[in-house]
């Protein structure tokens, strides 16, 4: 049986202090003054004897596992799917694994999730939280363990969150079709009381009523998560048949732009032209539909990596006072807004 490497053996084969190895391995290089040379061959060393810390005795010793945990509403989902690889790009970087699970915008579940992570003792939790989450944020913070939110947060809760300017982006987004000549201009988005979502409807309805354009109850579609596809079919069905009664259409995320397009590309709805849409967010399945489909971008780097110095900044300082940051978006202007012609 192959002998286990010790960080001893690494010292020995550089020939230098098991202290040394201890602090370059723990990336606190820096802290102990080790030149970046000596810093890079007690890599190469443990590279090439192919050292393996021992994280159980790691973890005991700085009472810290080095894991984080990540909530988000569905992995599967684009958006959430790109965050939680730059989330765990990030961590890994700074010396830190993730493990993650959606919850499926249903807070039992995440409730699940938040309780066998905690009982694998990550140091930090990132969620994307569900609605109705409050009393497990609040229960977290309590323990005093680090937590940050995502693309979500509560009003009535002090915490760490990395947001988008939500209302400023649905805004711009609204007033970019009421530009080229929309009057008509319906939107759909979740049906919850997440902050997110009525801070874009909020954009929505504030670019309306700032261009003279009076808010219709019946053009702005809410669509229950458990039940998208369907309901997303009878609300477009509602909105053009027998007769187009709009001539733009804002979606509040991506999922539900292309859940939209595939009954409007079966009605034979000419976009831009007889409806100029822009979608909250991108998505791959975009590419699938013509006319390239104008959205509100978001720096999903900004947002994940922002997570991570949150979550990492409140292990270290569990009293600190909580940071927030909002993150600006931009609408990248494609031709399903750019109408060639009024109605």
């Amino acid at each position: 049986m192959k002998k286990k490497v010790l960080l001893k053996d690494v010292a020995e084969y550089v020939g230098v202090s098991t202290a040394l190895v201890s602090y370059v391995l723990n990336n606190k290089e820096k802290q102990a003054r080790v030149g970046d040379e000596i810093a890079k061959k007690i890599r190469k060393a443990a590279a090439d004897l192919n050292y393996q810390p021992n994280l159980i005795a790691k973890s005991l010793q700085s009472g810290r596992t080095n894991t984080i945990g990540l909530i988000v509403a569905d992995i599967s989902n684009p958006f959430f799917s790109s965050i939680a690889r730059i989330i765990e790009d990030e961590a890994m970087r700074q010396g830190y694994v993730v493990i993650f699970g959606s919850s499926d915008e249903s807070p039992e579940k995440s409730m699940r999730l938040i309780d066998v992570f905690s009982n694998r003792g990550v140091d930090a939790f990132i969620i994307a939280p569900s609605e109705n989450a409050e009393r497990q944020i609040k229960s977290l913070q309590k323990k005093q363990v680090p937590v940050v939110l995502i693309d979500r947060y509560f009003q009535n809760i002090q915490s760490d969150y990395v947001i988008i300017n939500n209302h400023e982006s649905a805004y711009n987004a609204v007033e970019h079709l009421i530009r080229n000549g929309c009057r008509r201009i319906a939107m759909m988005a979740y049906d919850t009381q997440l902050e997110h979502m009525q801070q874009r409807i909020g954009g929505y309805r504030q670019a309306l009523k700032d261009n003279g354009i009076e808010f219709r109850e019946s053009w702005l579609p809410r669509v229950s998560y458990k039940d998208v596809a369907h309901q997303v079919d009878g609300y477009i069905k509602a909105l053009t048949q027998p007769r187009l009664k709009v001539d733009g259409f804002f979606f509040a995320t991506n999922t539900l732009a292309v859940e939209s397009l595939k009954p409007l590309t079966r009605m034979g709805i000419h976009i831009p032209d007889d409806m100029a849409i822009v979608s909250f967010d991108e998505s791959d399945a975009f590419d699938l539909f013509y006319p390239p489909v104008t959205y509100v971008s978001q720096s999903l780097d900004a947002i994940g990596k922002g997570a991570v110095d949150l979550a990492l900044a409140r292990i270290l300082d569990k009293k600190k006072k909580p940071e927030q940051l909002i993150i600006a978006s931009k609408l990248v202007i494609r031709e399903s807004s750019i109408r060639k012609r009024s109605k």
